[in-house]
């Protein structure tokens, strides 16, 4: 309200005149009192001025100040961001997951064709082309880690040292596992909510939906995510059964995923990276038992025999 009581000092004042004051948003008439000398238009067109002001002061005082509208139009615009981020199309999401893969591809050791762990896992999914509509390609990462996963476009990824610890069927178990989160879209949802709300999430939405305008480093982080998925419990046990169906399509044995499981309880409590896949595939060794007993049970109620048992790697 300084504004106001500021255009009152080119009004020269004697005695304790008091020409105006302001209650709530009243203006008071003048007293003119002791003023014999005053131009009463001169005082009028004043009061009209002073008017003026005060309306516009008290306007802005009950209405939301100028930086309070500005982080409107800021979270508005935030808003709009996470809009179109959270409606990302199906073709974006393909882009940000072949960008991640391709990222992980350059970034792993590759092992070549002719290198026998990879002969090995041409061999063992020969005939696996698709999961339902989706092109599979498979890899094979030299690396110490024990682990696999598969991306929402089909790539699959197998590391050496969990090829190492199985024979072809635990081997296949796990691909059938992995290859059931993709199909019930475990592995498409798990990316997406990283992409709309990890950390690259503001990333994501200035780069208006272009994979390839995201940084190295940005593209890797969106592939450790592919990497290192955690599922729920619910979402594990959907992905043994998607994976049984799979395999059986495939003309495969499911007791892969039984045995596979046993394999990995069996290095319950060991160190190092064998530890990484274990804590991934299971949350809690008594839920583990019962996919244990579940998967038993489907294969002996559908008459499929248990492969003999093969030490180590085929």
């Amino acid at each position: 309200m300084y504004l106001g009581l500021f255009a009152l000092d080119f009004i020269p004042l004697q005695q304790e005149t008091i020409l105006t004051t302001i209650r709530g948003s009243k203006l008071d008439r003048l007293t003119l009192d002791g003023l014999p000398n005053v131009n009463l238009q001169y005082l009028n067109h004043m009061k009209k001025v002073i008017l003026r002001i005060f309306t516009v002061t008290a306007f802005l005082a009950t209405t939301s100040p100028a930086y309070s509208q500005f982080n409107i139009a800021k979270a508005i615009g935030g808003t709009a961001k996470a809009v179109k981020a959270f409606t990302i199309t199906d073709a974006q999401m393909a882009d940000y997951v072949k960008e991640s893969v391709d990222w992980m591809d350059k970034h792993n050791p590759v092992l070549p064709e002719n290198d026998p762990y990879t002969q090995r896992l041409r061999k063992l999914t020969a005939g696996i082309t698709d999961a339902e509509g989706i092109p599979l390609n498979f890899k094979v990462y030299n690396v110490v880690d024990v682990n696999a996963f598969a991306c929402p476009d089909g790539s699959v990824r197998v590391f050496s040292s969990l090829m190492d610890i199985m024979n072809d069927d635990e081997l296949l178990g796990v691909i059938g596992h992995e290859i059931g989160h993709v199909l019930k879209r475990h592995s498409k949802n798990a990316f997406k909510n990283e992409l709309l709300t990890g950390a690259l999430k503001d990333a994501v939405a200035s780069a208006g939906g272009k994979a390839a305008a995201l940084t190295e480093s940005q593209l890797g982080t969106l592939g450790q995510s592919l990497v290192s998925a955690k599922f729920s419990q619910k979402q594990e046990n959907e992905a043994d059964d998607c994976g049984y169906d799979f395999l059986v399509s495939k003309g495969k044995n499911p007791w892969g995923i039984v045995m596979s499981f046993e394999k990995l309880m069996s290095l319950e409590g060991g160190s190092g990276s064998k530890q990484s896949y274990i804590q991934k595939m299971f949350s809690s060794h008594p839920e583990t038992q019962k996919r244990i007993e579940h998967m038993k049970k489907r294969c002996e109620k559908d008459g499929i025999a248990r492969p003999t048992a093969t030490a180590g790697k085929e």
